[in-house]
């Protein structure tokens, strides 16, 4: 048995290698006394914007906020249908309903576990208002043909994109082709914070202003109001995000790079893994495998220091009392939703993790897979 013991998370030791850096930038906060819509959330936003290659970047709480604050600048609400998928983070479909709109879940693909844009028209009736594509696990949806298939019916597309900033596709980048793309800084993100934080990034200036107003009481300048909201991205966690956003490339560099060396050790399992679509960078903000014996080896890594995950094992329209007396629709079956959610497991992905660490979860998942439990459960149902 391996003595290596690997945790999943890696932010602790991310601090310590750029505390320095970060210590200073929140000190200079700090005695600056501008903590709030200060110099360095705006310095931030341009940064992120020009990162990400839109025009526009706005600060807010949270990913979920950023969603629901794009929907209400959108004017989405009571009445309106938004298609989406049910293997995500509740919050894709959370913010739907903030918003009064109705949810509509489509199944995703089996091979990437996004969208399956085959099945996104039949979905579509006269109330259908938008389509948000999750880019899920690091891997982007397949934005061309959303951005057609919302061309021709009159759509808007906005980007679930708390998984997967520094990803693009072959011939896109994720922002450029809809209304706007919403991200998530919660710790564990690729780039994250030290608590809650999202943007929404949009080539839209109309856009941009009204989530601008909406984060801060319906307020275009100081004492004047209208209706609005409290969902600010403070300068702390600001000036942070700043120092991390340099990192962002080498980050998901390493990520890719102990992607394959997953992939190669371990080739030839009975486990699925991840699929990365030709020519797509997958920035791998979870390493995801899939076996109907899941637990079976969550517990057998966990007795061996290895600590894995899972996201999400229960499907957003398999939660208890779906749907909350909120408005949703199923649209055909949710087949490969449910099977993915009854098999994925998360093993440890972060670029401080070392070599030798990967090593160490590929080892116990192949003697794992050697195992009666590993070899009487194929990964596909």
């Amino acid at each position: 048995m391996s003595s290596v013991k690997v945790g999943f998370y890696g932010h602790v030791r991310q601090y310590h290698n750029l505390q320095n850096e970060i210590d200073a930038a929140i000190h200079e906060v700090l005695e600056s006394g501008s903590y709030v819509m200060g110099p360095k959330l705006k310095q931030f936003e341009k940064d992120l914007s020009a990162y990400c290659g839109t025009t526009e970047a706005v600060g807010v709480n949270s990913g979920t906020d950023a969603l629901w604050l794009a929907f209400m600048a959108l004017g989405i609400g009571p009445g309106d249908e938004v298609i989406t998928t049910s293997n995500t983070f509740f919050a894709t479909a959370e913010a739907i309903w903030i918003a009064g709109a109705t949810a509509v879940f489509v199944d995703c693909d089996p091979k990437t576990c996004n969208i399956d844009v085959n099945l996104i028209e039949r979905a579509i009736t006269p109330r259908t208002k938008a389509i948000v594509p999750v880019h899920l696990y690091g891997q982007p949806a397949e934005m061309r043909a959303v951005a057609e298939i919302a061309r021709k019916h009159k759509l808007f597309v906005i980007e679930d994109n708390a998984q997967a900033l520094g990803a693009r596709g072959p011939d896109f980048t994720l922002g450029e082709l809809s209304d706007a793309m919403c991200t998530s800084f919660i710790i564990q993100k690729n780039l994250g914070c030290f608590g809650d934080g999202g943007a929404v990034l949009t080539n839209r200036a109309d856009l941009a202003e009204t989530v601008r107003r909406l984060r801060n009481h319906g307020s275009p300048k100081r004492s004047v109001h209208s209706m609005g909201y409290n969902s600010r991205l403070d300068d702390l966690h600001a000036a942070v995000l700043s120092v991390k956003l340099k990192q962002l490339d080498n980050w998901n560099d390493r990520r890719r790079k102990f992607a394959r060396q997953y992939d190669e050790g371990l080739n030839g399992t009975s486990l699925k893994l991840p699929t990365a679509l030709p020519g797509y960078r997958h920035v791998y903000h979870l390493y995801v495998v899939e076996t109907e014996a899941r637990d079976n080896l969550q517990a057998y890594l966990l007795e061996r220091g290895i600590t894995a995950l899972t996201h999400y094992p229960i499907a957003i329209h398999q939660q208890e009392g779906f749907p909350w007396g909120h408005q949703a629709r199923i649209v055909g079956s949710l087949t490969h939703t449910e099977a993915s959610a009854a098999r994925v497991l998360s093993m440890p992905m972060y670029p401080e993790l070392t070599g030798e660490e990967v090593q160490a979860v590929i080892d116990a998942t192949v003697a794992w897979d050697k195992t009666p439990a590993g070899r009487s459960k194929a990964a596909n149902p």
